[in-house]
């Protein structure tokens, strides 16, 4: 009996201590669905220094009628001026991703995961997760925009301004714009899934989130799993734009080139004044210009661009090494000559 007295003793203490032993906190769960920022911040990861300042009543949907439609309504009434008579941010940018592989920038990989989800192979990288990005206008744009590339470098705001100014030829946004876009952008930033982490590093970043692992060394996962700026090497047509490259065009997958990328501006002069369609008239005309030193030679215009002309002042942007690799010009040129013939 006494020894069954002291079991009970012993049983009731257990559950008054229990009753004031902290609660097990749950353990965090890393989701597919979440954001990068979130992720990076629950690791203890230094925040990027550009979050969206929604003054004067800025916001997410005028930044995205700015971007998409190039006006939008004032905070107090009215609609703002036309950002620009000649592009979007659509005219040369996604807003999806469009890389399978965020740690490289592969054009061919691209062109054919556009073709995969039907989007277009545009010369802008995309702007789905570019506030993830630290750096902006890399590689060689300052030889095309000079010192103004200088404070776009590691500032996503004037990086904003120059596409608004000098890339869309337009006007500049007022601040109460710029943090519109700057908010409608934030709505596009990397999910974990867009990753294509594996499961092993699932449970690093897991384990690191709940104190049982290195949260540095988590973090610095994350981050190899995407550019933190997009590349940009400009290069120059062939020397002898006759012979051209020196390989062998696909035409099949200068097809894709053609449909996806130089008719998302050029069909039906959405962009151009230059109308591509699909009649030989037009692939002979193109083939008639390929080794000739013309705007409307695809060496000229895709290495070089195209400046704007008088009373008109939309352009070509040129494609870089990583949205367009030689072989994809000599397959483009591949198939202008089939078709022209």
């Amino acid at each position: 009996m006494k020894k069954l007295f002291l079991i009970s003793i012993l049983i009731a203490a257990t559950i008054v201590l229990t009753s004031f032993l902290p609660e097990e906190k749950p353990l965090f769960e890393v989701k597919k669905s979440d954001a990068i920022s979130e992720v990076l911040k629950k690791l203890g990861d230094a925040p990027i220094q550009h979050q969206a300042n929604l003054i004067r009543g800025a916001s997410a949907k005028i930044g995205e009628d700015l971007a998409l439609r190039g006006i939008a309504k004032k905070p107090k009434g009215g609609k703002t001026k036309k950002q620009s008579k000649h592009f979007v941010c659509t005219s040369c940018h996604n807003t999806v991703k469009e890389d399978p592989d965020l740690r490289v920038s592969d054009p061919q990989a691209r062109l054919n995961y556009a073709k995969e989800n039907g989007i277009p192979f545009l010369q802008g990288t995309s702007l789905y997760g570019i506030v993830n990005r630290t750096s902006f206008y890399n590689g060689d744009y300052d030889k095309k925009y000079g010192k103004l590339v200088e404070p776009a470098r590691n500032n996503i705001r004037e990086a904003i301004q120059l596409c608004a100014v000098e890339c869309a030829q337009g006007r500049k946004l007022k601040n109460w714009e710029v943090e519109s876009v700057l908010a409608w952008l934030w709505t596009m930033e990397l999910k974990m899934e867009d990753l294509n982490l594996s499961e092993a590093d699932y449970k690093t970043v897991k384990a690191a989130i709940n104190n049982n692992g290195d949260k540095g060394a988590a973090i610095e996962l994350i981050k190899s799993y995407y550019l933190q700026g997009s590349p940009a090497t400009f290069i120059t047509p062939p020397s002898d734009r006759k012979v051209g490259y020196g390989l062998k065009g696909n035409p099949e997958n200068g097809k894709l080139i053609y449909e996806l990328s130089c008719q998302h501006c050029h069909k039906d002069k959405r962009y151009s004044y230059f109308d591509l369609d699909d009649e030989k008239l037009t692939f002979q005309h193109l083939d008639k210009h390929i080794p000739k030193y013309t705007r409307y030679s695809i060496y000229q215009v895709a290495r070089y661009g195209t400046p704007p002309m008088n009373g008109k002042k939309a352009y070509m942007p040129q494609y870089t090494q990583e949205k367009m690799s030689d072989q994809m010009m000599e397959d483009l040129r591949a198939y202008i000559e089939t078709r022209s013939r």
